[in-house]
């Protein structure tokens, strides 16, 4: 049986050098080749790179979508990473993947992009110094809804999570919050009614080679991929 194919959407760094490059992370393409899939970028069409926030629609006119789409249907699933920017064609890939029934994983800046693509919005959280903490393994505890999607995937209620951002999700039409950290911001959110269609605010990436929780994810998301082949 071939191997499941995930489609990485590439991001980039906003900042002043002339020159940009696209950007998959290791940590991510390794998760998913460790998990025996097989991972590939998915790169944006355009030339100009359109950072985006909550008005990503006001630039939906300029991403190239045929050029995406086709991308797209190499793959049988789609990751979205976490990051320090947005960009136009991650929230109208979110949009798409959930018009078309097809699994995706939000990662951080990620489940930013799944919240946008459905209506939703973010805001910067009035406490960063507590959250954006890239060198501790673990941060917080997360408190998860036992009818859950998420919940039937980690089988736990509660579980410790890193964190490494300053946004989080102010509301998210058609999906659920589902898991909470002790400060109240919505850490996973999903649809239960897709296959898998779930954004986390934490980082699986960097802890699922220790963590069974965090490799718990991407194994059930590959196996929603494989349903989805």
């Amino acid at each position: 049986m071939s191997k499941v194919i995930i489609g990485i959407v590439a991001k980039h760094k906003e900042d002043r050098q002339t020159k940009i490059d696209s950007l998959i992370r290791d940590e991510v393409k390794q998760a998913i080749f460790d998990n025996d899939g097989i991972a590939i970028g998915i790169l944006s069409p355009n030339e100009n790179i359109i950072y985006t926030g909550n008005d990503w629609k006001d630039y939906e006119d300029k991403i190239r979508k045929d050029e995406i789409i086709a991308q797209l249907n190499l793959c049988d699933g789609i990751i979205l990473q976490g990051g320090t920017t947005c960009e136009a064609y991650e929230s109208w890939i979110a949009k798409y993947c959930y018009d078309n029934n097809i699994p995706i994983l939000g990662i951080c800046a990620g489940q930013n992009s799944i919240a946008r693509g459905l209506g939703g919005t973010t805001f910067r959280i009035n406490n960063p110094e507590e959250h954006d903490r890239s060198f501790d393994e673990y941060v917080h505890s997360i408190k998860i809804d036992k009818d859950s999607k998420f919940y039937s995937i980690i089988q736990k209620d509660k579980i410790m999570v890193n964190s490494r951002h300053k946004n989080s999700i102010k509301d998210c039409p058609g999906l659920n919050k589902v898991a909470f950290c002790e400060d109240g911001y919505p850490d996973v959110i999903e649809d239960s009614n897709k296959s898998f269609y779930i954004g986390v605010r934490f980082h699986p990436e960097s802890l699922y080679k220790k963590d069974e929780n965090m490799n718990n994810i991407f194994k059930a998301f590959l196996e929603a991929c494989e349903e989805n082949k």
